[in-house]
């Protein structure tokens, strides 16, 4: 059956470029032939959990790495990528479980719910848990988290290290994105964005955290990021593909990848389905001043 691929050519960005040299001629990308030589090792920057060994956080939480600490700019191990943020995780907890009383100092951590249901408990506050709901723990706060069904609540978590003079939230912060409006505007072509965190919202090292979804036969506008900016997208639901330098890569879920911050290396979602795609996003762009 005769697709028609139909891109719609409006550059309303959402996401913020990573620095003013960040911003790049997209009529001019590199025309010259692979060079492995030359070009990044493109699946140096993927990771999986599938790929990860369990290992326990938190009392009862299970966590399997995605992407870990390394060189951004020349990885020595598959996945190891991340200069600013600590870990990026996919994490499980059982039926019925609950986590050990957990105070982060000098971190904090963002958690996304997959699926499962669950409460989460800090303070004087307790939220509920399910799939769409995000939430900031901040630093100096005791949690607990608890899992209230007879399934596994899954959930994707990030740990960001906070600078030494940077002021946390005094409560748990939680946004549901089922009720969230979508962010105006289609960045980079057709990008259709719901946000969960940014620096005002409460992130220290971190700039934005957001879902994003595009429609069938579409593709993101190619462009590449420079050193200091660390981008990261991970794959919620499947059928997803990306462009990264000149080499196209399946990303089944659970799977994510960071753009090499080189300054040559272009990288491109698309999705040749029938369905609309979702995928999670996290992205330090720059440093920027951190509230004190």
């Amino acid at each position: 059956m005769l697709r028609v691929f139909y891109v719609s050519f409006i550059v309303l960005v959402a996401f913020a470029p990573c620095a003013t040299a960040q911003t790049p001629d997209y009529s001019q990308l590199d025309p010259k032939p692979y060079d492995p030589e030359r070009d990044a090792n493109i699946d140096m920057y993927m990771g999986s959990w599938k790929e990860s060994m369990p290992r326990k956080s938190h009392g009862a939480l299970v966590e399997r790495d995605i992407l870990t600490k390394g060189d951004p700019l020349d990885p020595h191990t598959k996945g190891a990528v991340l200069k600013y943020v600590n870990r990026f995780v996919y994490a499980t907890l059982g039926a019925y479980e609950s986590t050990e009383p957990v105070t982060l100092s000098g971190e904090q951590e963002v958690i996304y719910i997959l699926a499962g249901e669950g409460t989460i408990s800090g303070g004087d506050k307790t939220a509920e848990l399910y799939p769409g709901i995000g939430v900031l723990i901040p630093e100096k706060l005791e949690f607990t988290m608890k899992n209230t069904e007879n399934t596994t609540l899954t959930m994707y978590l990030i740990n960001e290290p906070v600078p030494a003079d940077f002021r946390p939230n005094e409560e748990l912060l939680v946004t549901d994105e089922n009720t969230e409006a979508w962010n105006k505007g289609n960045p980079h072509w057709v990008g259709l964005s719901k946000p969960l965190f940014n620096t005002q919202k409460g992130l220290g090292t971190l700039e934005n955290i957001l879902t994003v979804q595009f429609d069938p036969m579409t593709f993101f506008q190619p462009h590449s990021h420079v050193e200091g900016c660390e981008e990261v997208w991970i794959a919620i639901t499947d059928n997803v593909h990306f462009l990264l330098g000149k080499q196209i890569r399946y990303q089944p879920p659970g799977t994510a990848y960071l753009i090499p911050p080189d300054g040559k290396t272009p990288h491109a979602n698309f999705n040749v389905s029938d369905d609309r795609i979702k995928l999670f996003y996290f992205a330090r762009y720059r440093d920027h001043e951190v509230r004190k």
